[in-house]
């Protein structure tokens, strides 16, 4: 396999999602869809990609905000992305005699069709737009450039002595 593909110099794992449930509306299909997505999904992908990737190489691992936050009728979703954080704790340690880097890039609300399709009508968007804005520092949402800028540089060599961080691209929604 490995002569027919070559070796991988950054992986990026970048599973999600999910959708709102509140606690007494969640059903074991929508935690196991969920589970498999974001962190079956995560796992079975770097695990699979292990014998391509060269020592040094660094993966990147899609993490959330809501894993470190509170947000109302999002908990399983919230509970899967902790997991991604965890998977970093570890996996820097097994993944160290390679020197391969792990590290979380931690988006929060993007301008993208995924989080606008959150809403259920275009009414509900506005407002979502409306109450994260309130909530975040720089009082907006993020562009997918800035959240692509941020993983650049986790490929990079720039960040080379970096490995089980969690890099917060959320214009400061999680740090308040």
């Amino acid at each position: 396999m490995l002569e027919r593909a070559g070796t991988i110099d950054v992986l990026f794992a970048n599973a999600g999602g999910g959708e709102f449930m509140p606690l007494q509306a969640v059903t074991e299909d929508h935690y196991e869809r969920t589970f498999a997505t974001n962190v079956k999904g995560t796992l079975f992908t770097v695990q699979k990609a292990l014998p391509l990737l060269r020592d040094g190489a660094s993966v990147i691992l899609t993490g959330s905000t809501t894993a470190v936050t509170g947000v109302p009728a999002f908990s399983v979703y919230s509970a899967s992305k902790a997991a991604i954080r965890n998977f970093a704790r570890g996996w820097i340690l097994d993944l160290a005699p390679r020197r391969i880097r792990v590290n979380v890039l931690v988006p929060g609300a993007t301008s993208t069709p995924g989080w606008h399709g959150l809403a259920a009508s275009e009414e509900q968007d506005r407002e979502m737009q409306r109450l994260t804005a309130i909530a975040t520092p720089l009082g907006r949402l993020g562009e997918p450039h800035e959240t692509a800028s941020a993983a650049l540089f986790l490929a990079s060599d720039e960040s080379s002595f970096m490995t089980g961080s969690e890099l917060f691209v959320d214009g400061g929604s999680a740090q308040i």
